[in-house]
């Protein structure tokens, strides 16, 4: 059995219509995604992540290249496609007029999963997504928060290996948010391939091993956090606490000409592209001025790589 369980090669989308030119929502898109990895999609409104999701999910035919899932052909297969996949899409809608609980088990239904097993494990899914109370409640009658949990929640229900998941947290306090994450990992590390987008870079950056980042329907860069890192040349975050903040704070650093500079009580964070060794003397400089209770220094965060690729993308278009 392979270890690729999405193949895309040259993938071209074009949009046409009587009154506008022709759109390339994916121009030439080649990419991979191993079994059991969390991959994130990322990309500005506009790049053609949606677009590319829609595509794999055999919801919009591809104008020209080869797409499989698992092995399938999304075009000639596309059946056998939607047999082993699992989707939460933006604009999907849960059954409005079941019950939370009705949802889960009609779901679990669709994919030839009934029983006592099964109802066991809608009560232990919604526990998890904190859905206990609305249960007996039909979707309708919820707030669109809550319908998204309950969307959500629904791809628990079923062991399809693949999940393609379409700004996931919507509407999740952090709390719950955090336990989903949690059970994301868990499920990527049982083998489930996890497919994502999300406009939230922290959410990506703690869950995924994998990022493609794309923009004007092409990859403008792709790899793990540490080598999309590599990217983004000097560029550091420090945080700095006082016991006092100096006086000579703002004109202290700016001798270091700063991309930002926030102060919250005792706490100055800073955004700084300059050499190591630069940076180092400025943390020198700072605690000579007053006593440090705690130093970070950090490398450019998802957010910092995220901003600059796809600024520079945009200027060579």
């Amino acid at each position: 059995m392979s270890d690729i369980a999405i193949s895309v090669d040259q993938l071209v989308k074009v949009y046409r219509s009587r009154r506008s030119s022709e759109v390339r929502a994916v121009d030439g898109l080649s990419f991979q995604v191993r079994r059991g990895s969390i991959f994130g999609l990322l990309g500005p409104n506009g790049a053609g992540k949606t677009t590319t999701l829609r595509v794999l999910m055999t919801l919009a035919r591809p104008t020209s290249g080869q797409v499989s899932v698992l092995g399938f052909d999304i075009v000639r297969q596309a059946l056998e496609v939607r047999r082993h996949i699992g989707v939460v899409i933006q604009e999907q809608a849960a059954e409005l007029l079941l019950s939370v609980q009705d949802n889960l088990l009609t779901f679990a239904r669709f994919h030839r999963q009934a029983g006592a097993a099964v109802r066991a494990r809608a009560d232990e899914v919604m526990a998890r997504f904190g859905l206990e109370n609305v249960a007996a409640t039909k979707v309708q009658d919820l707030s669109g928060g809550v319908r998204r949990r309950v969307q959500v929640a629904k791809m628990f229900m079923v062991d399809v290996p693949i999940v393609f998941l379409d700004e996931f947290s919507t509407g999740m306090d952090p709390i719950l948010k955090r336990s989903v994450i949690a059970l994301l990992h868990e499920q990527a590390s049982q083998g489930r391939t996890i497919v994502l987008t999300t406009q939230i870079l922290t959410e990506a950056e703690e869950l995924c091993d994998d990022i493609l980042i794309m923009n004007q329907g092409r990859q403008i860069a792709r790899g793990d956090l540490n080598h999309l890192k590599t990217l983004v040349e000097r560029l550091y975050e420090v945080s700095v606490t006082f016991e006092r903040i100096p006086d000579q704070l703002t004109q202290l650093v700016e001798a270091f000409h700063p991309l930002e500079l926030t102060v919250v009580h005792n706490t100055a964070r800073m955004k700084l592209r300059e050499e190591e060794t630069r940076v180092l003397e400025l943390v020198s400089i700072l605690a000579r001025q007053a006593r440090l209770l705690r130093i970070e220094i950090n490398g450019a965060s998802l957010e910092d790589i995220f901003v600059e690729l796809t600024q520079r993308s945009g200027e060579k278009s």
